[in-house]
């Protein structure tokens, strides 16, 4: 609750984060792959990603594809509003969570990764490992 009252949202009912639909690209011999994931807040406040991060994964960059004309370069977003009663999905060619370095990770597997709010803190997730985007 300190740190609640610390941010300035006291007063207000907080946000409530939920991940569905989390899932990490299994790398192809790539220098980086990429994780996905579904962000509902169900609550009547506003809550911001700031970082992702995983215990069993390298560095991990919060980015968001840049479209000028078809496909475009991406660039870090330094953090990612999720809004009171919304939703923000990560997909191919928008937003996502990229890693670099990746260990070998195999279709079906399961990894954990940690989102970090402004707001509800860390939130801790199961990823599934898939061949390919869906």
């Amino acid at each position: 609750m300190t740190g609640y009252t610390a941010t300035g949202a006291a007063g207000g009912p907080p946000p409530r984060i939920e991940v569905v639909d989390a899932r990490i690209m299994a790398p192809t011999g790539a220098r980086s792959t990429a994780a996905y994931f579904e962000i509902r807040n169900t609550g009547s406040s506003p809550d911001t990603l700031q970082y992702a991060d995983s215990p069993e994964l390298g560095i991990s960059i919060i980015r968001r594809t840049v479209r000028r004309t078809g496909t475009g370069p991406t660039e870090p977003a330094r953090a990612v509003d999720v809004p009171a009663g919304g939703t923000v999905r990560m997909a191919p060619g928008g937003l996502a969570v990229v890693i670099l370095d990746p260990p070998a990770l195999k279709p079906g597997q399961t990894v954990r990764y940690n989102l970090w709010f402004r707001y509800s803190g860390k939130v801790g997730v199961r990823v599934l490992v898939t061949a390919g985007p869906r």
